[in-house]
């Protein structure tokens, strides 16, 4: 759902994303002071692997929401799907900056709402990456402090 910009001054995060190599695919490795910031960053790795985001303007704001889940894989798995489908559907939104406003992990409601900031794509703007055809659960991994040494998410994209 499109709603107003508030602002026209956007800081844009730090970059705290990698692609690590996989057969046939692309594993994204994103990480953050928090797992709120790490899924976050793990959503934009995936738009920066469609395009360059230093092309992308932010003109334009959705806000996204995922189903309630009761596994924290699943939420975000449902995440990157909902972002998935922002760029492959209209208003095929390339964002530049994703900022989860809620960040739910209620037993049996674990829930996301973001705000996603960016402009439709657009080929003679914007260098043609690689297409991400769909997120999957292979080799999955969600790792929490203070149980791990950093929060940090794997995910591996279908290109």
């Amino acid at each position: 759902m499109e709603i107003p910009l508030e602002s026209t001054d956007h800081i844009i995060p730090e970059i705290k994303y990698e692609y690590l190599d996989h057969t046939a695919d692309v594993q994204l490795h994103a990480w953050g002071d928090s797992l709120k910031e790490a899924f976050e960053q793990c959503g934009m790795a995936m738009f920066g692997y469609m395009t360059e985001l230093s092309t992308v303007d932010i003109s334009k704001c959705y806000e996204i929401q995922t189903d309630p889940t009761d596994d924290v894989e699943n939420l975000l798995f449902r995440f990157l799907d909902e972002l998935l489908f922002l760029f492959s559907a209209e208003p095929f939104l390339i964002c530049k900056k994703l900022e989860i406003t809620k960040f739910e992990m209620e037993p049996e409601n674990f829930r996301i709402v973001c705000r996603c900031y960016g402009e439709e794509f657009d080929l003679n703007k914007h260098p043609q990456g690689t297409e991400v055809k769909a997120i999957t659960y292979s080799a999955m991994q969600i790792n929490q402090k203070p149980e791990h040494e950093k929060n940090e998410v794997f995910v591996i994209i279908d290109i």
